[in-house]
């Protein structure tokens, strides 16, 4: 055993140097035979633990994204031999790989689109720009596909040690989604470019995106999937597929529902809050923290019970409508001049019959917009609970226009 692990040991640490050669500026054929005389079977596992230890040693995530086509060139022979990911229909693994397949068929279609574009007449480039963007439409859902991976996967590879290679990964779909976007841009313009022109868009701006979406899939097919079969739990299996349907699937739906064995080595998340927390379907809060979130939302709330008695406001830095603490168990009808009452009684008992499920207004004050809305509350089994009165200040958000990605200078000071 004691050579088996020092073995190991030495294997890591060679590898590793091939990762700093690579790293360092040697090419892919200097340090290709090396590895092939060293190990012929590396798993996907045993590549990402290389990537993290020298994430962990100081190595910047940036670096090994550069590299890591070069990485996946490298030990592309090796990869090669590992077998594809085994699963039944309908567990997460195998309706990943169904959406592999549906992607890359269609950015099959596209390759096809795109070489006869470059040799098509005007009338014939119009019809093929329209397929063109038929067959956009389908790549952009891959998102789902992505973020499925970025909510779903990757958090629980870094509870299981594994952080560095999902950053990277996610770093990637950043770039695959940016390239989709001046794909979008691209094609709205198509129509009114010359031959020329869209011929040299297609080269330098879309084929790049369509190379790096089926590097990412040989990525997950040969390496992120083995070393999710090799890293998570039944339990975590579980949990992954049951909140994948609340961000949706790119192209095809599980073929089956998947029913675990329930043989579990770990759990996905502990059962009970830690002491001082109340517990929540989706995470634990204590008190204070909870009194600090709602007092901290760029809203008022305000919460009125089933029996119309009002039993709580939130005490933000700045609110739109007086609310003093001697409103708490007075009836809402006692809240609002006499005039108003007969419109918040209807909401309330539109609420009530289910008749309604939201009711808005707007006004201006003091050069302000005021968005207020009110939404029925109803437990899982759709009995009222209670009403929720939602007030925003919108006037900011009417004058918002175009994209902003960076920070102000001044908001990045401190």
């Amino acid at each position: 055993m004691t050579e088996l692990i020092n073995n190991r040991a030495y294997r890591q640490e060679q590898l590793k140097q091939i990762i700093r050669d690579l790293h360092s500026g040697k090419t892919v054929d200097e340090v290709k035979d090396r590895f092939a005389a060293l190990l012929k079977d590396v798993g996907a596992t045993e590549i990402a633990q290389l990537e993290q230890a020298l994430i962990d040693e100081g190595l910047p995530e940036t670096e090994v994204k550069r590299l890591c086509d070069v990485h996946v060139q490298v030990f592309q022979d090796s990869l090669d031999l590992e077998p594809p990911p085994e699963s039944v229909p309908g567990h997460p693994v195998h309706t990943m790989r169904l959406e592999n397949e549906a992607l890359g068929k269609v950015i099959a279609q596209v390759k096809g689109v795109l070489d006869q574009l470059a040799a098509a007449g005007d009338e014939e480039r119009s019809r093929l720009i329209e397929e063109w963007k038929n067959l956009h439409q389908k790549l952009c859902e891959v998102e789902k596909h992505y973020s499925r991976k970025e909510n779903l996967l990757f958090p629980i590879l870094e509870r299981n040690g594994i952080s560095g290679p999902p950053s990277v990964m996610w770093s990637l779909h950043d770039d695959i989604r940016a390239g989709l976007k001046e794909i979008s841009s691209l094609l709205d313009e198509a129509g009114s470019m010359s031959a020329e022109e869209l011929k040299s868009q297609i080269d330098s701006k879309v084929r790049p995106v369509l190379e790096e979406m089926d590097g990412m899939i040989y990525k997950e097919e040969k390496i992120l999937l083995p070393m999710c079969l090799e890293t998570l739990s039944e339990d975590e299996w579980l949990a992954v597929a049951q909140e994948s349907d609340d961000i949706g699937y790119a192209l095809v739906k599980p073929a089956g529902k998947w029913q675990p064995a329930r043989s579990s080595k770990l759990e996905a998340a502990p059962k009970q809050a830690p002491e001082g927390y109340l517990e929540f379907p989706t995470g634990f809060l204590t008190l204070r923290e909870i009194e600090l979130i709602f007092n901290h939302l760029p809203v008022d709330i305000t919460f009125v019970d089933k029996d119309n008695v009002v039993r709580y406001f939130s005490a933000g830095p700045e609110r739109f409508f007086t609310r003093t603490k001697a409103v708490i168990g007075r009836k809402v009808e006692r809240c609002h001049p006499p005039e108003s009452v007969h419109v918040v009684t209807q909401i309330v008992e539109d609420f009530k019959s289910g008749k309604r499920d939201v009711a808005e207004f707007w006004i201006r004050m003091k050069g302000q917009l005021l968005y207020i809305r009110y939404f029925p509350v109803r437990d899982d089994a759709g009995e009222y609970i209670g009403v929720l009165e939602v007030t925003q200040n919108v006037t900011r958000i009417q004058e918002l226009k175009g994209e902003k990605r960076l920070l102000d200078p001044e908001e990045t000071e401190g």
